[in-house]
């Protein structure tokens, strides 16, 4: 299982898998175990797991990267606590697995939502699969920031000149031309 295919739904608690598409909507399966298929609408709130980031001091950090860094303390020997647990454990918690993480935009609710998501995924999404996944992206994108470089500096030397048209006869300005920007292809 992929992070691409596993869906939070505002309003609902728990992951689910999309598993198909409607016509309106999705149709997703439960992770909680129970196996329970539910469609979505149109007007429900759907959030890819492979989309989402945490705010850090410096920006932002993937839900990908988190769940890997929580994967490998966990290895380590670092306990996720369970929703029950006392409000203190999850900052701590928190702190270990992304150290830098902004403590005025990350809220005790979304500590909790990431310690119960790992839980619900720590056996069933490829952590290897998903660190290569990885690799793979920040190659290209080191590969694509190189390239976009010289496509920038290429671009300028190229891109045509802003022309401006102007309207005539309009009542309000009485004959006088009204400039309007247009970049022309």
């Amino acid at each position: 299982m992929e992070l691409k295919d596993i869906v939070a739904i505002a309003g609902m608690p728990g992951l689910y898998h999309v598993i198909g598409q409607r016509k309106n909507g999705l149709v997703v399966e439960a992770l909680d175990g129970t196996g329970k298929k539910i469609p979505t609408s149109a007007n429900t709130k759907v959030s890819i797991l492979s989309d989402i980031a945490m705010f850090t001091m410096e920006g932002e950090e993937r839900l990908a990267t988190i769940l890997l860094s929580i994967h490998d303390k966990v290895k380590e020997g670092l306990t996720v606590p369970d929703r029950k647990a006392n409000e203190d454990a999850f900052p701590q918690f928190l702190g270990k697995v992304l150290p830098n993480y902004d403590n005025e935009r990350i809220y005790l609710s979304d500590m909790k939502k990431l310690a119960n998501w790992y839980t619900i995924l720590s056996d069933k999404l490829d952590f290897e699969a998903l660190r290569k996944l990885l690799e793979e992206e920040s190659a290209e994108s080191e590969e694509a920031k190189a390239e976009g470089k010289v496509k920038t500096e290429t671009k300028a030397k190229t891109e045509k000149p802003v022309k401006t048209n102007t309207v005539k006869g309009d009542t309000k300005s009485k004959g006088k031309s009204v400039g309007t920007i247009r970049k022309m292809a």
